[in-house]
């Protein structure tokens, strides 16, 4: 009985429980190296892809679609007039109000001053009629629904900036206030001509019955290509998440290699013909043409606008590879 421990506690046994610990020891020291760049890899490429977003729409707030009902109302006490025109009604806001002295003798013949003021009161009430029913808001009035995407260098960076304030201080709960955002966009944009390096650009013309539907559609899909939205601001609501400044790092990146991009999406929906013939952009003048476009489009025009941006974060850039994959319909300028 005292022999069995002996053996199992013997110089040879006890080297060889070190050199398994040793082994194990080594193992699990790799295993925990490769899961800490794994994973810190993971982390970098999730605080690079990290977006921003600002936007709105005033689809919802548009005046009426639909011409309303002009069937003149019966007549109870002489129901033998029901069916002719009433030159007495005010329906609308569009009739005007006759006095029988426009009636010449007895022969019911009406005087050229009432001819004029009849052709007068058809013209007016048919330019009313387009504001309810075919106007710059009806079902089937255009609207171009565009897409504006840049890709700069890192040594844009100041964008970002601008951006990020546009964000945290706009007031996308109203048509100025995206004016406003559209406007400034632009014009940052415009402002940084030498670090343009990729663009691209879509343009749908469509009725306006169809244009919210396509313009959610576009805008999915280029949020879907962003990780995480760490800062937003539409319809009102700001929205701020954990940025990629705020997590940690396991190291610094450069931000003056020029491999490294900064991507700007402009989408936009607006009724009329400002955006109707935008081309597809192939150059640096084409970009420069389509801004100026965009940048005076009219107040009252504008129906949704959506910019989106990524990295949000100052101390992050995407890599050409990762512009180039996310972003395939980019071309170089």
């Amino acid at each position: 009985m005292s022999l069995l421990p002996m053996k199992i506690f013997s110089p040879e046994f006890m080297k060889k429980v070190k050199a398994n610990v040793k082994v194990w020891t080594r193992s699990l020291v790799a295993v925990s190296l490769v899961a800490m760049a794994i994973f810190g890899n993971a982390h970098e490429a999730f605080a690079r892809r990290s977006g921003g977003r600002i936007g709105g729409s005033s689809f919802k707030s548009a005046p009426s679609r639909s011409a309303p009902s002009r069937s003149a109302p019966s007549n109870p006490s002489n129901s033998g007039y029901s069916s002719s025109p009433n030159y007495y009604s005010n329906s609308g806001g569009g009739g005007f109000f006759f006095l029988p002295m426009f009636f010449v003798g007895g022969s019911g013949g009406l005087s050229p001053i009432l001819l004029l003021v009849i052709v007068a009161g058809v013209i007016i009430q048919a330019f009313r009629g387009r504001g309810n029913g075919e106007g710059i808001t009806g079902m089937d009035s255009k609207v171009s629904v565009a897409k504006i995407q840049v890709g700069l260098l890192a040594s844009a960076r100041s964008l970002q900036q601008e951006l990020t304030r546009m964000a945290l201080e706009s007031d996308t709960s109203s048509t100025e206030g995206l004016a406003a955002v559209t406007r400034e966009t632009a014009v940052s944009l415009m402002r940084h001509p030498e670090y343009w390096v990729y663009v691209s650009s879509a343009n749908e013309n469509t009725k306006f019955a169809l244009a919210e539907q396509k313009f959610n559609s576009l805008v999915m899909s280029e949020r879907s290509k962003l990780n995480a939205e760490v800062l937003s601001n539409v319809g009102g609501r700001v929205l701020q998440g954990k940025t990629a400044a705020s997590l940690p790092s396991e190291g610094n990146l450069s931000l003056e290699d020029p491999s490294e991009y900064i991507v700007v999406t402009m989408l936009l929906a607006i009724s009329g013909d400002s955006l109707s013939k935008l081309p597809p952009l192939r150059s640096s003048e084409d970009l420069k043409s389509a801004l100026s476009a965009i940048g005076s489009v009219p107040e009252d025009n504008l129906l949704a606008v959506e910019i989106l941006w990524e990295p949000q974060s100052e101390e992050y850039t995407l890599t050409n590879d990762e512009v180039l994959t996310v972003y395939p319909d980019l071309i170089r300028i």
